[in-house]
């Protein structure tokens, strides 16, 4: 199947995050028997949605993980001018929700089957679900690992990089704050208990705790060079004349290497309200000397980025001892807008890189 072809079939199934994803990763499968490969489908503990692991060559030898999610965030924007699920051609341009982030990464991995088994190396695919979320799927399939394979050489995850080796994002915690108060008339305030008041304390210490970040530890890799703390969400009330019964509000952090992101978050859930942890991933930091590095330079042609504002699953493999970089096609600007895109040329850079990898 060429990687236009295997690009359409995969943007074709609408696996939006959250949302089952078993008819798309069956389809992979189904791909992959076909060449003689034995995919091993790993349930989550949501019932309805899959991580897949696959090892081309011998099992027993170290190889490199080629990794991407195969979630993607939902379509609903008006300006998109065609069905987002259905890939559509624009001159070199290939258009459709996933496109850049991240299916066509994986597109050019599943279609260079052919040619991975043909080169004699260990090579090892990985698809996860629901990256789009703060990374929930992939942990599962990273506890699974020394079921499946001997320990892996390196970790490659094709998030948008524009086929340039990337060695470091920050780590990301999220919280959802949740208050709970009494309705009243707005005009016997005594009589209710107001949910978003009960709320400010927290939100206070966020603030707060966002201001102090910019004085904290540094990192120049990153813009910024700092920690960052901020309130992304607030929902709560009914009408302006009720005092709101509940409330939420969701906060995230982001931090650089050398600090852990939940940590960050302390003087948030010391306010006193009650919490729920929505995701958590570590940053990534690979040293440049390291031979996955070397590697990736050697088969792109171009010296490794320092750093990228964006998060990956690439820390958690790099957590569970395995090096890890990202290189991908696409630009990250492209990812989450309406008319998404993966060039042509992008793609057919990606199918090759891959090879080069193999070939070592």
């Amino acid at each position: 199947m060429t990687p236009e072809a295997m690009l359409a079939r995969l943007v074709a199934f609408p696996s939006v995050v959250g949302t089952p994803n078993g008819a798309l990763m069956e389809f992979v499968a189904d791909h992959l028997r076909g060449h003689g490969i034995a995919p091993t489908l790993l349930r989550g503990p949501e019932g309805d949605r899959f991580n897949l692991f696959a090892t081309i060559g011998d099992p027993s030898r170290a190889g490199v993980i080629l990794s991407g999610h195969v979630d993607v965030v939902p379509a609903g924007e008006p300006e998109w001018l065609a069905d987002p699920f259905t890939l559509r051609e624009d001159g070199d341009r290939l258009i459709g929700r996933g496109a850049c982030d991240m299916k066509g990464f994986v597109a050019a991995v599943l279609s260079s089957v052919p040619e991975l088994i043909a080169s004699g190396a260990t090579v090892h695919i990985a698809l996860s679900y629901d990256e789009e979320a703060g990374c929930r799927g992939v942990p599962h399939l990273i506890a699974a690992l020394p079921d499946l394979c001997a320990p892996p050489s390196g970790c490659i995850v094709g998030e948008p990089s524009r086929l340039v080796p990337v060695l470091a994002h920050k780590g990301k915690a999220a919280i959802r704050l949740i208050s709970k108060g009494r309705p009243a008339h707005s005009s016997r305030p005594d009589l209710g208990i107001n949910a978003i008041h009960a709320l400010l304390p927290a939100l206070t210490a966020a603030e707060a705790q966002a201001r102090a970040l910019e004085d904290g530890p540094q990192d120049a890799r990153f813009v910024p060079p700092y920690s960052t703390i901020q309130i992304g969400t607030v929902k709560g009330g009914q009408a302006l004349n009720i005092v709101p019964g509940h409330a939420e509000a969701e906060v995230e952090a982001r931090a650089i290497h050398g600090v852990d992101p939940r940590s960050l978050l302390g003087p948030v859930l010391a306010a006193g309200v009650a919490a729920e942890w929505l995701s958590s991933y570590p940053a990534l930091a690979l040293d440049r000397a390291d031979p996955l590095a070397d590697l990736m330079t050697r088969v792109t042609g171009q010296e490794p980025l320092g750093a990228v504002s964006y998060g990956t699953e690439a820390g958690l493999f790099q957590q569970a001892g395995i090096p890890a970089i990202i290189c991908g096609p696409g630009d990250i600007a492209r990812a989450h807008r309406p008319e998404e895109y993966l060039t042509r040329t992008e793609l057919h850079e990606a199918c090759a890189m891959i090879r080069a990898v193999a070939a070592g």
